[in-house]
């Protein structure tokens, strides 16, 4: 499959601060593609220089077979972007943001339709200073899709957003990517990350330290399957004698057991052997976040 972006050893300092230390990956046309980690960790610097925003300090950089540093204009017509920290006028209105940015495109699509998809059509005379945080960022990336764009950008899209929202917008990120378009996601949401990227970079402290689908990260860094139930029995020493059986917590009546396998079967038939019959057994199935713990020995918000 065809790469719209090329990226090979790209660095970025701000004085003594390595921002991006050595990252190298390719996006495949029309994929969803993850940059996750925590704040930090280099993602915003790296699609900022992918768009010329910033100036890298050594690299190869492609977007759309161009070269941000040389070609800006003509690849500023093909692509899109939501910045993490972006800024319109306080006064102006949302149709006004979004019929200013389509009259400088040619052939752009109807801005009242992805008013629409946006859930901005009752604050379409709202002021940008009125807007919450969800409606800012909701507005940033309808103005970055005026251009209907080949690849677009979308930096913590969802920051701001309450549960509904963000499932709002995943659908039409997947949506964007349905009708051709490459997306680059920078995220350090691990939910979102696992729901809608085909492939993640992980990144920490400015480097890239794993890449692949999010199934594949899963089942490359993590083995264990958590399974969980709830009982008042004191001891359960005899569950760590099932083979598959690699740990046991306990945490008040929640007991968690880690294991391979057929771990759930084989707990749960030992469970009945001793008489219990807890209501709430179930599995929990290794996440991004355990990976990421894996990795770096951090969480994302540490």
């Amino acid at each position: 499959m065809t790469a719209v972006i090329e990226v090979e050893h790209l660095r970025k300092t701000y004085g003594t601060t390595v921002a991006v230390a050595d990252a190298s990956f390719q996006v495949r046309e029309g994929e969803i593609f993850g940059l996750l980690g925590p704040n930090g960790a280099g993602k915003t610097t790296t699609i900022e220089c992918l768009q010329n925003l910033r100036q890298p300090d050594a690299g190869h950089l492609r977007v759309l077979g161009l070269d941000p540093q040389t070609e800006a204009v003509t690849l500023r017509r093909r692509i899109g972007c939501q910045l993490q920290e972006s800024a319109l006028p306080d006064r102006i209105r949302v149709w006004e943001a979004l019929d200013l940015f389509a009259s400088i495109v040619p052939d752009s699509p109807d801005w009242q339709i992805l008013m629409e998809q946006w859930g901005l059509t009752d604050k379409r005379r709202a002021s940008f200073s009125s807007l919450s945080g969800g409606q800012r960022q909701r507005l940033f990336v309808a103005l970055a899709l005026v251009n209907n764009p080949e690849v677009v950008f979308l930096d913590e899209m969802t920051t701001g957003l309450d549960p509904a929202g963000r499932r709002v917008a995943w659908e039409l990120v997947r949506a964007i990517r349905e009708r051709g378009t490459t997306v680059l996601l920078v995220t350090h949401f691990m939910d979102e990350a696992e729901q809608l990227c085909d492939r993640v970079a992980v990144v920490d402290n400015g480097k890239i330290i794993a890449l692949d689908s999010p199934r594949g990260l899963i089942a490359t860094h993590t083995s264990d399957i958590r399974v969980i139930f709830s009982t008042d029995v004191a001891d359960l020493s005899w569950l760590e004698d099932i083979p598959q059986v690699h740990r046991v917590d306990r945490h008040g009546p929640r007991i968690e057991v880690e294991g391979s396998g057929p771990v759930l079967a084989l707990v749960a038939a030992t469970l009945v052997e001793h008489g219990i019959t807890p209501t709430d057994l179930r599995t929990e199935q290794p996440t991004l976040e355990d990976v990421f713990l894996r990795l770096t020995g951090h969480g994302v918000h540490d």
